[in-house]
Parts: structure tokens; sequence; C-alpha cells
């Protein structure tokens, strides 16, 4: 039988003690920034990130031979009883164009049949470049893939703060310009973007990527400049560039509206893989109720299948989940919102998800 465990051993067991950085969301300087409300304890959900699969999708919109289509994405992440697939946009045929309707639903529609939510997609852009008008294009792209996330039916759209020029950082993109330089004019679009995404339903995910967000404090005080409740943070399990990012993970995770579950906190192909009943038990302390997409790279000079990799990451994370499955918050989360009424009941916990993968077919 499974018994909570108090928040002391469980920080002990990180390597977190009570009041490090993992649970000081940045002191004075992130003063006024709140953590996500949630009710109900934690909730997790297992979801796929397309780009596990990328050279195959890629080969497919780009008429490299069969390759695979998203419609075969969803249908192996059914076999393996996902709860969720995160459909990348670069995986459309014709982008960066957004795709047709008929495209997006006909995506929508087997997502639906197979019993798949769809956890998010995302987009590339760049808000670190001095160049004035390759950030408004990277607006107006976010800005049409908002609403083709809306029809897509996807709650959220991915989106950088981090440069995405090859052979470039933020210094030298941004023509030498400051820190607080670069990250208001990020700020500022991405404040904009969430104007748009308000209207149609979408949150704004900005993932770091280890460039301008190198660390959770830098994450937080992006988001808190951005000042949007439709703009929050997703956490690149894979890109803090600390001495420990798994504090860095611990800091961000209450404000975390998704996460991308990478093999190593030091990035792909690093022989330090990623401690996962660690990091399960943060995003639990945290009462994070919401999707966990994991994304397998391959790595230079490694082979890589992902018809291998992926259902092998993800019995790990099960496990883990498994594992950690009577974590607690320190603080229940219903203690920040009003009291039930004597007449209310109280809603039983839910149990942990404890899917196991099917089998494959014969190829």
């Amino acid at each position: 039988m499974n018994h909570p465990l108090s928040r002391r051993h469980f920080l002990s067991a990180l390597g977190l003690a009570a009041g490090s950085a993992g649970w000081n969301t940045g002191g004075a300087a992130l003063a006024g920034l709140a953590p996500t409300r949630r009710a109900g304890g934690p909730r997790l959900k297992t979801a796929l990130n397309a780009y596990s699969f990328s050279k195959l999708l890629n080969d497919h919109v780009k008429g490299r031979g069969a390759g695979m289509t998203l419609l075969q994405l969803c249908d192996f992440c059914a076999r393996h009883d996902f709860d969720a697939v995160d459909l990348t946009g670069y995986f459309f045929p014709g982008y960066p164009e957004v795709p047709a309707d008929n495209v997006l639903f006909e995506v929508k529609r087997r997502a639906f049949d197979l019993g798949l939510d769809i956890s998010g997609t995302g987009v590339r852009n760049n808000f670190t470049t001095a160049d004035k008008a390759l950030r408004a294009e990277g607006v107006r792209h976010i800005q049409q893939w908002v609403e083709a996330a809306a029809r897509l039916g996807a709650p959220v759209l991915r989106v950088f703060a981090d440069t995405q020029m090859k052979s470039q950082s933020w210094q030298t993109a941004s023509a030498g310009a400051t820190r607080e330089q670069v990250e208001e004019w990020i700020a500022a679009d991405l404040r904009t973007c969430a104007q748009q995404a308000a209207k149609f339903g979408v949150i704004i995910g900005v993932q770091n990527h280890g460039d301008f967000l190198q660390t959770g404090t830098e994450h937080l005080s992006l988001i808190q400049r951005v000042d949007s409740p439709w703009c929050g943070p997703i956490v690149d399990t894979g890109y803090y560039k600390s001495a420990d990012p798994y504090a860095d993970m611990a800091q961000v995770a209450p404000f975390a509206v998704n996460w991308q579950i990478k093999e190593s906190p030091f990035g792909a192909g690093h022989a330090v893989r990623t401690d996962l009943p660690r990091l399960l038990t943060l995003i639990q302390l945290a009462g994070y109720r919401g999707y966990l997409p994991i994304e397998t790279l391959s790595a230079a000079g490694a082979e890589y299948d992902p018809f291998k990799v992926v259902p092998a990451f993800l019995a790990e994370l099960r496990a883990a989940m498994e594992a950690t499955s009577a974590v607690a918050p320190p603080t229940a989360p219903e203690e920040s919102y009003p009291a039930p009424s004597a007449t209310s009941a109280k809603p039983a916990r839910k149990p942990p998800n404890k899917k196991k993968a099917r089998p494959l077919p014969p190829q």
C-alpha cells in the first residue's frame, strides 16, 4: 500500500532543502508572480511530442520517400496507450503556412477516433533578433497558428524565446543589446501573441531552449514581464544550463503549462540519464495536472530508432509515475479556493494512470 510521504522527506530525496532554489521562485525579483491555481492534487497524463519521429515525418512532408504521416503517428500513440499527442506544426504539409481546415480536421478526427487528446502544437520563431521586421513576422506567424491550434483542439501553442538562428547566440542575434533590452522586446512580442491567443482560448507556452533562457529564474522573469494569463512556461527538462537543472525544473514547475520530458537533463546523446523518479517527484510536489509529453532525440554518431526508443522511454516514465504516485503537494491546492459549502462533497482523487504499452503488430 502507498502512504503519503512528507514534503521534507521528498525534498531530501530530491537533494532540495526547504527554501532552496527549487522552492524559492526567484525571491524579490519575481514578487507577484503567482503559481497556477490547481485543485484535486497532481494528475499526470502521458503524451508524445511528434519531434521524436522528426526524420520520418520530415521525409514524408518533404517528399523524401514514404516516411510517416501525422495520422500514422496517431496510430502509433494509440497502440502504446499514450493519453495524448503533441502535433508539432513543422510536420503539417506546407509549413510554415497554416494547413487547410480539411487537413487539420482529418488529424483531429483520427485522434478522436483513437481516444487521443491533442496536448499541443508548436512553431518556429526568433524573438531575440535585432531585426524588427523578422520579429514582427514571427508575431504574425504565431497569431496565425493560434487560430490553427484552436481549430485543431490544441490547448497550448509552443513558441521559443531563444535564438533559432544557426551558429548564433542571443548576444550576436541581438547585435549586442543588453539582456534587459532583449527581454523587454521578447516580452512585448509575446504579449501581443497572448492577446490574440486569449481570443481563441489557446495558451502561449514559452519553451526554454538553452540560449536566452538558461535558468529557471530567467524563464520566470520573462513570463512575469509578459504578464498575461494566456502565456506561461513550458519546462524542457533537457535545456536548463545550470549546475543543477533539477532545481530550475522545481522552480518553474508550479507555473508550468506543459512539459517536454527528455532522456537527459544535459542534452541529446548525453550519457547521464534523467532521474525520472526525482523529476516526477518535483512535478507531483508542484501539484501539476496535465500532460507530460516525452521527446526523444537522435544524436550525432549514435543509432536512433524511435520505434524502439520511444516505447522504452515511455515505460520508464510510467514506472516513475507509479513510484511517485503517493507524493502530494505540501499544501493542499484547494486552500487557495473558496471553501466548499457544507452540502458539497469532496471529490475522490482519481487513481494514477497505470496503462501498459500494447505490443506493436508485426511491421
